[in-house]
């Protein structure tokens, strides 16, 4: 196995998603890497409901003020300071992957719910960024909870 020195983890902040953070704490540390956390919301634009245009831009300012403090908290927890904690708006696997270039990463660490029949067929962003990362990617198995 290769030497890691830049690791991103891509966290949605499910509670399942434990896992994941912890699985990049252990790597960060098994390497001496360094690690990084992206958090990415989608764009919430105009909803039409019936014949009046339903504004969702403070539905938007609200998601991204908790992301930010989710991924506030998340940094604390795995000693990641905030110039290495994203939160992007876009499309979720192009902007892990734009940061993850930009950043220079060597590898993302992200979840993966493991879906099969038509949830595999429209795709996930895990199995986007695996197919389209030009760097390893590590996809970890997210249980379902209970």
């Amino acid at each position: 196995m290769s030497q890691y020195s830049h690791i991103l983890l891509a966290a949605d902040f499910n509670q399942e998603s434990e896992d994941v953070s912890a699985r990049a704490a252990a790597l960060k540390d098994t390497f001496s890497a360094t690690l990084s956390i992206i958090h990415v919301l989608e764009p919430i634009s105009i909803a039409y409901g019936g014949e009046f245009p339903v504004d969702l831009g403070d539905l938007h300012k609200e998601l991204e003020k908790q992301a930010e403090s989710q991924l506030k908290e998340l940094g604390a927890q795995l000693g990641v300071p905030p110039e290495r904690q994203y939160l992007e708006v876009g499309i979720t696997e192009k902007e892990i992957l734009r940061v993850g270039k930009e950043k220079h990463v060597d590898l993302i660490v992200m979840g993966s719910h493991g879906r099969h029949g038509l949830a595999l067929l429209l795709g996930s962003t895990a199995n986007a960024v695996l197919h389209h990362a030009e760097i390893d990617v590590l996809a970890v198995r997210i249980k379902k909870s209970k």
